[in-house]
């Protein structure tokens, strides 16, 4: 089974709270970080001795780091004497960013480093690493094969700052032997809260005592989630056009779409619809590779384990809405590549490219897209013979390709940009549990939990400040 790193928070929030610290004394420019910072051309690897050494930080265990291990030899070999990469697992990607942390405070980066959605703000206020853009325009290299919303996510100011690698999005998984069984249409789920509960009151089954032995649904009460929803209903997460036009000082995830979201999260278990799962993700994974729970929500990344898990044919569809008017969109999870500047040399700093370059090839992007479920950030990898042949073996991969490409380009989608991002979530999912276990409104849950991350905030925020 493929593995996907969890992005849980409980690590993250204590980091990203207490990195101001470290901000202070490796940035002055307050927030800019990395503008004095720009990518050499190709002729710095001209006339060699010997090959580049670019060590490459990374989160990929399992049949993900193997299948990056496979590129990282296939990308030595086309550069024998050039350039040489050395992969170097760090942990999850709390750990990672911890790991790196600590290297900038000793001054010994790696040359490439993998970090993932949550860190992009502390990346850029370090100052410790070119911006993507500047590889971009000194190359003029052509992104318009790289898959656009993945190109918004990642871009600040009108700048790429780092390189989209591994990315997925959430959508809706469903049982479809229970649909058929329900007399629903499998091929049609629902796109909304509505279409789920009428669904669930087809598909919730019980027993002759009246106990529940299949709800309708089921997932966790993950953060994430709430990003994607706030994003698809184009509410955006935190203030200044979701950090966007300027620091984010507030979250507003206590808004009116994600009060709807909870009551109805709230009713549907209240009324046996749906199981309560908490915020586990693992649990609601289990809960609907067991048949417990007959639809869920969880990452393109959990697809190839839920096919081999389930005992019943999985369907996919795209990830739903609040309400039918909701215009859509796509928040990406995942992480993007970073190459570090500061204390390297240009040697160092184009060899990391050459590197890049090569992954986001539509040859790697097939492998790299077939042997791990991730998305293709190159587009034209869906068209590799590794992707086609898992694309004609499980159709249902075509889905996420497919909500991420009709997705909205703004700056819902684009995420919100701020230092102490993971706090911020673990917030979310805290407030929400609250309003399904407590007797807190969701309102009052929502509100509470939103305003508990102002301090954190403001507290990141004039650490980085000149």
């Amino acid at each position: 089974m493929t593995t996907f790193p969890r992005r849980r928070g409980v690590k993250a929030a204590a980091l990203l709270a207490s990195l101001g610290l470290l901000l202070s004394a490796c940035s002055g420019d307050g927030g800019g970080g990395g503008s004095d910072l720009t990518a050499p051309g190709p002729e710095v690897l001209d006339g060699l001795d010997e090959a580049v050494q670019v060590e490459f930080w990374h989160s990929m265990d399992a049949t993900n780091g193997q299948v990056l291990d496979e590129l990282i030899a296939g990308f030595n070999a086309e550069n024998e004497g050039r350039v040489e990469v050395t992969g170097s697992f760090q942990g999850d990607y709390d750990t990672a960013l911890a790991n790196h942390r600590a290297a900038i405070q000793q001054g010994d980066t790696a040359e490439l480093i993998m970090i993932y959605d949550l860190g992009t703000q502390f990346m850029i206020d370090s100052g410790q690493t070119v911006p993507a853009q500047s590889f971009l325009d000194q190359d003029d290299y052509d992104t318009s094969t790289v898959e656009e919303a993945l190109v918004n996510y990642f871009t600040v100011e009108g700048e790429l700052r780092s390189f989209p690698f591994n990315n997925s999005t959430p959508l809706m998984y469903i049982n479809r032997d229970a649909f058929e069984e329900a007399g629903l249409d499998p091929d049609s789920p629902p796109t909304d809260l509505a279409e789920i509960r009428e669904a669930a009151e087809e598909l919730t089954v019980t027993d002759d005592d009246g106990t529940v032995v299949q709800y309708g649904f089921g997932a966790a009460v993950y953060g994430w989630f709430i990003e994607q929803f706030m994003a698809r209903a184009a509410v955006p997460y935190c203030d200044s056009a979701n950090g966007r036009d300027g620091r984010a000082t507030e979250v507003l995830f206590d808004d009116p779409k994600i009060i709807e979201l909870v009551e109805w999260w709230d009713q549907m278990i209240e009324d046996d619809l749906a199981v309560q799962i908490g915020r586990n993700t693992d649990d609601g994974q289990a809960a609907f590779t067991s048949g417990r729970a007959a639809m869920t929500l969880e990452s393109t990344g959990s697809l190839g384990g839920f096919i081999e898990q389930s005992d019943f044919e999985v369907g996919a569809g795209y990830f739903p809405l609040v309400g039918a008017g909701d215009p859509g969109g796509s928040i990406i999870g995942g992480a993007s590549l970073w190459v570090n500047g500061e204390g390297h040399s240009p040697e160092e700093i184009r060899g990391s490219w050459e590197f890049v370059q090569y992954l986001l090839t539509p040859e790697a992007q097939s492998v790299w897209h077939a042997g791990t479920g991730y998305l293709a950030v190159n587009t034209e990898g869906y068209d590799g013979p590794e992707a086609q042949e898992r694309s004609e073996e499980f159709p249902q991969f075509s889905v996420a390709a497919n909500q991420l490409a009709e997705s909205e380009i703004n700056e819902n989608t684009a995420g919100c940009m701020m230092g102490v991002m993971s706090e911020a979530r673990l917030a979310a999912e805290e407030g929400w549990e609250a309003a399904l276990t407590s007797d807190a409104t969701a309102e009052e849950a929502m509100s509470e939990a939103a305003r508990g991350v102002s301090g954190t905030i403001e507290e990141y925020n004039l650490s980085v400040e000149d």
